[in-house]
């Protein structure tokens, strides 16, 4: 039920913010960026797309401060409401011919409702089921809330491609795409009344119970535990920048640059996000075993060769190497996913966790996942080849190595007893 919870709850927050990103390459640039160059509207359509990612670590001060206050279940419920909301008024949203610069500023005034929502949702999933499950098998368990990505991709997606498919190209433009936003309402009320019947933490009632200090979380997480914040926020960098390339920016390609079909990027992407859904929890169970360093070394090695081999499949035009362009980049994101739920909860105590997590995780939104596509756009407009975005995309690999290989195997870390001094105490590699 925990794990149930926690999975749902992410999904539907995903859903949401994954189809504004889904939007902004097929839509938005066209209903509320209209400019004679295809490209300059999406960029500006991606721009937006990333106010919800700078938006992100307001949410994860705001939202970790008050996970770590008043507890993370009250604080899952807030977030999934703030989303659900911004989304659905997305669906009503009256496009730029019809109200001028109004438009895209209320769509980005709703984004950064959606990055605060999202800033305080993976950490408060990810606490939720490890500070119930077991320790022995703690990554298996937070490695749930990791399935809402791509879960929340893949329907985000799924629905857009069946609207897509099923009507006509105005039609669709015009209100189709209006129908995936206002399922949002429906999503959120599942993952509500999910929500609502999960308890609070053990190890958050046992602090509270302590009365052990609770006044300034944010405050205690930066100045005691930066290195940690650091250390897990560089350790993303491959899985974020790569995610977003492998499953959003993989649609501009191969729509707007290699001109096939709307279907052929999303079809692609879908197959992916299916890939990924068993492939998170096995390689959880591999982290369980061996450790959370080695599967997060191999992640960052094969983000390296992979950014080059994905953009060579790309090329070839043909639909089947799409598809194995992208299963290949899930597959290096269900590792980096299998690890960092239980590897971010095991670097900080009890007290300041939601906001030590939420905020290491949502940096490395902002600096990796949210430039993503940007930086990807602005490469092949300067250079007209993918290669360029596969050299970024390299780079970012090696940053998460280079995070891996200074960061000390934590798999055996009791939660409970996590204190100040040994979590504030630099990560050394063993």
């Amino acid at each position: 039920m925990i794990a149930g919870s926690s999975l749902a709850g992410t999904a539907v927050e995903w859903y949401d913010f994954f189809l504004y990103g889904t939007a902004a390459a097929l839509v938005f640039n066209e209903l509320y960026f209209p400019a004679e160059d295809p490209l300059v509207g999406t960029l500006l359509a991606f721009a937006t797309y990333a106010v919800g990612f700078v938006a992100r670590p307001l949410g994860a001060a705001v939202l970790g401060h008050y996970g770590d206050v008043k507890g993370r279940r009250a604080t899952l419920i807030a977030s999934l409401l703030l989303m659900g909301i911004s989304t659905f008024l997305i669906a009503f949203l009256p496009p730029y011919e019809s109200i001028g610069v109004a438009a895209p500023i209320i769509l980005v005034v709703l984004r950064l409702v959606q990055g605060i929502a999202l800033g305080g949702e993976w950490g408060g999933a990810v606490l939720l089921v490890s500070e119930h499950g077991d320790s022995k098998r703690r990554a298996f368990w937070a490695a749930w809330p990791n399935l809402g990505p791509p879960l929340g991709n893949l329907l985000a997606a799924g629905v857009l491609s069946v609207l897509s498919g099923v009507m006509p190209e105005e039609a669709f433009l015009a209100w189709g795409w209006r129908i995936a936003f206002g399922l949002s309402a429906l999503l959120v009320v599942i993952g509500l009344v999910l929500r609502l019947y999960v308890a609070e933490t053990p190890l958050f009632e046992q602090m509270r119970s302590q009365n052990r200090p609770r006044t300034a979380p944010l405050g205690l997480a930066v100045r005691g535990h930066w290195r940690q914040i650091l250390l897990a926020a560089f350790s993303r960098f491959g899985e974020n920048a790569g995610f977003y390339l492998f499953s959003l920016f993989v649609i501009t390609y191969v729509t707007q640059i290699q001109g096939l079909g709307r279907a052929t990027g999303l079809n692609a992407v879908m197959i992916g996000m299916v890939v990924a859904l068993p492939a998170i929890p096995a390689f959880a169970v591999l982290a369980d075993r061996i450790g959370r360093r080695p599967v997060y070394i191999g992640a960052s090695i094969a983000t390296v060769g992979w950014a080059f081999a994905f953009f060579a499949l790309l090329d070839t035009g043909n639909p089947v190497a799409i598809a194995a362009a992208v299963v290949g980049g899930m597959l290096i994101f269900s590792a980096y996913s299998a690890v960092i739920g239980a590897f971010f909860s095991e670097l900080f105590p009890t007290e300041v966790r939601y906001s030590g997590v939420s905020l290491a995780y949502n940096l490395a939104s902002v600096l990796a996942g949210s430039l993503a596509p940007i930086i990807a756009i602005a490469l092949y407009s300067a250079f007209g080849s993918g290669y360029a975005i596969s050299a970024y995309l390299a780079v970012m690999g090696a940053v998460s190595l280079g995070a891996a290989l200074l960061a000390t195997e934590t798999r055996s870390v009791d939660l409970a007893e996590v204190g100040a001094e040994s979590s504030a105490a630099p990560a050394r590699a063993r």
